[in-house]
């Protein structure tokens, strides 16, 4: 029972993320609560700047972030198929772009 519980769970987050934004916040790899410290708002700005930096794509998940000066990280995955982590500032402008090793 639990596990139907968590698998419906789980669909209607991912079904709401999508509804609203696109976006789907990852869970795994999931740095907890920390790394969920934006609006909705900010997340839409920060998703839209870095499917421009990619050249367009998919954006994965959005996270904060605080590596490399970052304030904002989207995983991204690009119309080539390769994966990126996008990081921007506090502005959405671009820190660095790098591959994703956890794909």
């Amino acid at each position: 029972m639990r596990k139907r519980v968590v698998i419906a769970a789980a669909g209607i987050a991912v079904v709401g993320a999508v509804s609203a934004g696109g976006v789907a916040v990852a869970t795994s790899g999931d740095d907890g609560p920390a790394s969920h410290r934006y609006t909705q708002e900010q997340a839409d700005a920060a998703t839209k700047a870095a499917l421009a930096a990619t050249g367009g794509g998919t954006a994965n998940s959005v996270e904060s972030d605080n590596e490399n000066g970052a304030t904002y990280e989207v995983e991204v995955t690009k119309p080539d198929g390769s994966t990126v982590d996008v990081r921007l500032d506090d502005a959405y402008q671009v820190v660095v772009i790098e591959g994703d090793s956890e794909n």
